[in-house]
C-alpha cells in the first residue's frame, strides 16, 4: 500500500492546546478495521479501547523521539493536492501516539520502508486512517487461512461477502458460497445449510 501524503501538526499543552507548525509526512495504516491489532505497543498503554480508543498511530523514528513522543497528539490532514485519488478533501483527524513504527532497511523508503529514518511517518490505526484516506477494499480470490484456536486470515476482507472452501482430512471438499454478507462485522455468527 502506498503511503498518503499528509500534513502533520503537533499539539503542545501550554496553558491551552496550541498546534505547532505544519510539516509534511506520510501515513499508512496497520491492524484490523476494528483496530484490535493496535493494542499494546511500545508506549505501554495496553488496552486502547479503555483509554485512547482507535484514533492512534505508531510513529517513525524521526517522530518517536526514543519514546518521548508517547501520548502526544497530532492533527493529520491528508494533502489532497498531492493525493487527490486517495485523500478525502478537507478531512483531518487528531491521533495520539501510542506505538513505534520500526524501520525496515530491507525495503526502500518509498515502497514499504515507510518508517525508515529520516521519514516523518505515521502508521495509523485503520479507523483513524479512514477518517482522511479513501480505502478501496479488493475483491479477492481464494485465500489460505491459518489455524490456531481460530481460523484466521491477514487479508483485508471488509465490504465483501465471504465464501469458504473446506477440505476434510479424508479429502472431501465442501464449498460454502457467499455465506457471510458484505455487511458482516466482527463478533457476529453466520451459518450455512451446507454440512461437512
Amino acid at each position: 500500500m502506498a503511503g498518503l501524503a499528509v500534513l502533520i501538526a503537533l499539539f503542545m499543552a501550554v496553558d491551552a492546546f496550541r498546534p505547532s507548525g505544519l510539516t509534511n509526512g506520510h501515513a499508512t495504516f496497520y491492524g484490523e478495521s476494528d483496530a484490535s491489532g493496535t493494542m499494546g505497543g511500545a508506549c505501554g498503554y495496553g488496552d486502547l479501547y479503555a483509554g485512547y480508543g482507535t484514533m492512534t498511530a505508531a510513529l517513525s523514528t524521526a517522530l518517536f523521539n526514543n519514546g518521548a513522543s508517547c501520548g502526544e497528539c497530532y492533527k493529520i490532514t491528508c494533502d489532497y493536492a498531492a493525493d487527490s485519488r486517495w485523500c478525502k478533501k478537507g478531512a483531518s483527524v487528531v491521533i495520539t501516539a501510542t506505538n513505534f513504527c520500526p524501520p525496515n532497511f530491507a525495503l526502500p523508503s518509498n515502497n514499504g520502508g515507510w518508517c525508515n529514518p529520516p521519514l516523518k511517518h505515521l502508521d495509523m490505526a485503520q479507523p483513524a486512517w479512514e477518517k482522511i484516506g479513501i480505502y478501496r477494499g479488493s475483491k479477492t480470490g481464494w485465500l489460505a487461512m491459518s489455524r490456531g484456536a481460530n481460523w484466521q486470515s491477514n487479508a483485508y476482507l471488509d465490504c465483501q461477502s465471504l465464501s469458504f472452501s473446506i477440505t476434510t482430512t479424508d479429502g472431501a471438499t465442501r464449498v460454502f458460497l457467499n455465506v457471510v454478507p458484505s455487511s458482516w462485522s466482527f463478533g457476529q455468527t453466520y451459518s450455512s445449510r451446507v454440512q461437512f
